[in-house]
């Protein structure tokens, strides 16, 4: 969660420094549910995230060098600077992307757990338990992917847990305003699955769903629904100022931060002490500036890397007859190369 933390603000400095282009959608708020989820995972498990992505691939074992250096658009990234902000991958840590749209990882979610079944009643590969995760926020459970995939998982029962992280606002659409029912938790039961509510704010508490969750789906008994009610303490992008939710609403999630609320229960418990949370939180600190350091100082991709997993075809558009790609031609930039 500190490393979620320390990570995103450093992205904030970044992006206003001109380091990073593009929209940065920040996680700041939201760390109980990535690192309540996450963490209870295997290598060999997945997760599909959204454009509020870096925190999950932080969770999921991704180096933060690695991703700082996809924010800075360098080779070093995770995508090799093609992604960015909102598309992070990562296909040894099995993050199937984040998705700059809402909805459109909740399929590719689906079809990933349904993967997992396959190899494991078709192919007969008994070990194969593996669960995946879809994220995705309030605002996506309006939309027709969200329904069509809860049935087919809940038809086939499909080893995989869909998060709600309702942070409350669509952008800048309450998420009471733009539902008949704000209780996106019980649409579960409806298609045969169950259907959870939990403190998106106390990682202990979501943590504990989350192993039930992921549990069942291990065991083969089928999907689950979580809703987390959570709240993002940024505007909805580092382009947002952030004027439309009531300042009173935002001061009441503040309290409740996840970060401070866990120390507090470390200290009280004699899980840990002051020192040992300071020396965490300057350990975190060296890990996020080497992250800066080495993306900063890494190569920006050459011009040949353009084309690149665009076109299957060796010979098609992207790739000229003599192996090279077109667009290192003069003539391909002048419009006048025969295509």
């Amino acid at each position: 969660m500190i490393l979620g933390r320390a990570f995103e603000d450093m992205c904030a400095q970044m992006y206003y420094r001109g380091k990073m282009f593009g929209f940065v959608h920040l996680y700041n708020g939201q760390e109980a549910v990535s690192t309540g989820f996450i963490k209870l995972l295997k290598q060999q498990d997945s997760v599909v995230s959204t454009y509020r992505d870096h925190v999950h691939a932080l969770s999921k074992g991704v180096p933060a060098r690695a991703v700082m250096s996809e924010l800075f658009g360098k080779t070093t990234g995770c995508c090799r600077g093609q992604g960015g902000s909102m598309h992070m991958f990562s296909r040894e840590h099995n993050v199937l992307g984040g998705f700059a749209f809402i909805g459109e990882g909740i399929p590719v979610a689906t079809g990933a757990a349904f993967t997992s079944k396959y190899k494991r009643e078709v192919l007969k590969e008994a070990d194969c338990d593996h669960v995946t995760l879809a994220f995705f926020g309030d605002g996506t459970c309006n939309n027709g992917q969200f329904f069509e995939c809860l049935n087919m998982a809940a038809l086939w029962k499909l080893p995989i847990v869909f998060v709600v992280e309702n942070n409350l606002w669509a952008i800048g659409m309450s998420h009471l305003r733009a539902t008949s029912d704000p209780q996106i938790y019980k649409k579960g039961p409806a298609f045969g699955m169950p259907g959870i509510h939990v403190d998106g704010m106390d990682v202990l508490k979501v943590r504990e769903v989350a192993k039930e969750a992921i549990g069942r789906a291990r065991r083969g008994e089928g999907p689950t629904l979580v809703e987390c009610e959570t709240y993002r303490f940024r505007g909805h992008s580092l382009a947002d100022p952030d004027e439309l939710r009531d300042p009173a609403e935002k001061a009441h999630y503040a309290a409740r931060d996840p970060i401070t609320a866990l120390k507090k229960y470390l200290i009280e418990n004699s899980l840990a002490s002051e020192a040992d949370l300071k020396a965490i939180d300057k350990k975190i600190d060296e890990v996020v500036e080497d992250a800066v350091e080495f993306a900063d100082e890494s190569p920006v991709p050459s011009q040949s890397q353009l084309l690149e997993n665009v076109f299957a075809d060796p010979k098609g558009f992207g790739i000229g007859p003599d192996g090279r790609y077109r667009c290192e031609d003069p003539k391909f930039t002048e419009g006048t190369a025969h295509v």
